[in-house]
Formats: C-alpha cells, structure tokens, sequence
C-alpha cells in the first residue's frame, strides 16, 4: 500500500488542530500542524500515539511502515522528511521516546 493509500486506513484527525512532540523532560521538541503538508504526518504520529501509547522504537518501525514509499526517499535524502527523520532517529535509538500531545480543534464561539 502506498503513502495515501495508507492514510484512508487511519484514524481521523478532522478534530486535531496538530499535535506537540515532547521528549522525557516535557520539552516540546515539534509542533505537527493540521494542515496540508503536515496532516498526513499528523495522521501518522496521531496513529502511532493510539496503537503504541508513545513513539518508541517499535513505534517508530511501525511509523516508518506507514509512511510507505516516503521511507526510502527520507533515507536517500536526509532532511527533506524530518517527521520521518525523527522516526528514523528514534528507530535507531539516537532519540529518545517521544510522546504525543493532540492540539484540539478549537470550537467556535456562537
């Protein structure tokens, strides 16, 4: 399956503004933003955060998974995917867990 075809199998994410990537401190280490161009991210991290709990290294494997055709390229061409490049890291235990803060849409005021 490939990258969008993976995408209709995963949780919605229409209720999440983005999502904040904290490491063991607390620290806010990425801000994922609701968004074309980051939602498909969004969807994959909001994933991850619902099978896994956290983005831990088995996590990160299952995210590399989902990214699909994305995973090779991210490899071949480091920086030019760094929500894969965190996974990548994580996956090799050169950064640490992660967990993840979902960022609700905010409602509208009548």
């Amino acid at each position: 399956m490939n990258f969008s075809e993976t995408l209709k199998t995963l949780p919605g994410i229409q209720h999440l503004a983005g999502l904040q990537l904290l490491d063991s401190a607390g620290v806010v280490v990425a801000t994922l933003d609701n968004r074309p161009g980051q939602a498909g991210s969004v969807a994959v991290y909001h994933a991850l955060a619902a099978r896994h709990g956290m983005v831990d290294a088995a996590a990160a494997q299952d995210g590399l998974a989902l990214y699909a055709e994305h995973t090779a390229d991210a490899r071949a061409f480091p920086g030019k995917h760094p929500n894969i490049d965190r996974l990548l890291a994580i996956a090799a235990g050169t950064l640490g867990p992660l967990q993840v803060r979902p960022l609700p849409q905010e409602s509208p005021h009548p």
